[in-house]
């Protein structure tokens, strides 16, 4: 079997279509399936990827030339490699995964009217969700994964530069799925890297798509955001602080802010920015500058940082909201908590923001007074991932005003409706 959609016509708008009403249809029936059968879907998945790893890793070789070849910058071909661990954790994502609860069918509240009636709200599958996707080939597993566990049909749109590679791994979960007796249109992936297909699934292809996820860089996701004409669930960009308080220990700043900027700079969880309280800067500045630069990280900076630092670059107004995705952060100072607050507010993008101090009532106040879709205390923005959230994966963070904000994982794929049961009661 295969994770492509045959082709009843020629041209790219009717096959769209068409796997638009395959996927409406499988979404039916994955409705109705049971966890039992989903979660054994999910494991014969993790064990085909497995089985099929050296196909993945063949075709991201070709991927990752290509791109190289391109001229793609370091930070792109990270996000785009995989080697055996990265294919081993691909795996293990739908696995956790499958360990999950099924949130389908979930009863959320339950209550009696005073004329009989019961009416419950209960836990119910979107439908079909478009992922849209650029050099992450990952994101086919874990998008796929997630949306079969919440009951959702998947279609999914990959980058040009991640095609050979995504296709490997839909077509290996797309055997899994028909050999555990689900519909093979539960995942899709669209056949073409024609930039037009994009522009078919946000009109939401004859309404069989009732959601877009895009995952990749700010033209992708401002173009999606832009032009769909259905929900989306997704950030623009990951302009992500890590404010230094007054109170924050030195040690623990310094693991705290080399792990969000420098552990994978490429990633949407990366900080972007370093606010130091202008009381802590005598202790704290130079050392955190220091360490920045000394990992081959460029720092710019406003005066109080240049003077801590002879190497510090002097930082524009456009490196304030600006997300690198490499090794560079800016650096400034502020005057307590109101001014980093409100400098996020200004910048930031509402993703990912954290505070290290050791005063809790300085904590709370930022965790209450920033508006994010993610705000941590005493921990890395690193950590603003699905997997690590508990949620066996994620298939992107949304930062808008829906019901999912944060990682979205299997319970942000369903919606509820209401269930109302009577014994023959009529409305006067």
């Amino acid at each position: 079997m295969s994770a492509i959609a045959d082709r009843p016509e020629a041209t790219l708008e009717p096959m769209m279509l068409y796997m638009g009403r395959r996927a409406r249809e499988a979404a039916a029936g994955l409705a109705l399936a049971s966890t039992e059968t989903k979660n054994a879907a999910l494991n014969a998945m993790a064990a085909r990827i497995e089985a099929d790893a050296g196909k993945i890793l063949e075709a991201n070789r070709q991927d990752v030339e290509a791109a190289r070849a391109k001229g793609r910058d370091a930070a792109f071909i990270d996000r785009l490699a995989l080697d055996g661990a990265r294919v081993a954790a691909m795996a293990k994502g739908l696995r956790d995964i499958a360990s999950l609860a099924d949130p389908v069918g979930e009863v959320m509240a339950r209550w009696r009217r005073p004329n009989g009636l019961e009416i419950s709200r209960v836990r119910v599958p979107i439908g079909v969700i478009g992922i849209i996707y650029e050099s992450r080939p990952n994101v086919t597993a874990d998008a796929a994964g997630l949306c079969l566990k919440s009951g959702n049909a998947a279609i999914l749109r990959s980058g040009s530069e991640s095609f050979l590679t995504s296709l490997v791994i839909a077509n290996s979960l797309s055997e899994a799925v028909v050999s555990s007796g689900l519909p093979e249109a539960a995942i899709q992936l669209v056949p073409t890297v024609d930039r037009s297909a994009v522009g078919f699934m946000l009109g939401g292809l004859g309404g069989a798509v009732d959601v877009i996820v895009p995952r990749g860089g700010k033209d992708l996701v401002g173009r999606v955001q832009a032009e769909a004409r259905l929900p989306v669930f997704a950030h623009l960009e990951g302009v992500c602080h890590v404010y230094v308080h007054e109170a924050a220990d030195l040690d623990m700043a310094k693991q705290i802010v080399l792990n969000a900027k420098m552990r994978r700079t490429g990633i949407c969880g990366a900080a972007e920015t370093l606010l130091v309280d202008r009381k802590a800067a005598p202790t704290h500045l130079a050392p955190l500058v220091e360490m920045l630069i000394e990992a081959g990280c460029e720092v710019r900076g406003d005066p109080d940082a240049q003077h801590a630092n002879s190497r510090v670059k002097p930082a524009s107004e456009e490196d304030w909201p600006k997300e690198y995705l490499d090794a560079i952060i800016a650096v400034k100072s502020v005057d307590g908590l109101d001014e980093a607050v409100e400098h996020i507010a200004r910048y930031g993008s509402q993703h990912t923001d954290a505070i290290v101090t050791e005063d809790r009532a300085a904590a709370e106040a930022f965790l209450a007074r920033v508006d994010s879709a993610i705000v941590l205390h005493n921990a890395s923005t690193q950590f603003a991932d699905g997997g690590e959230f508990g949620m066996g994966a994620e298939i992107g963070i949304a930062t808008g005003r829906f019901h999912a904000r944060g990682p979205v994982g299997v319970e942000q794929l369903t919606i509820y409706k209401y269930v109302v049961r009577g014994e023959g009661q009529t409305r006067p």
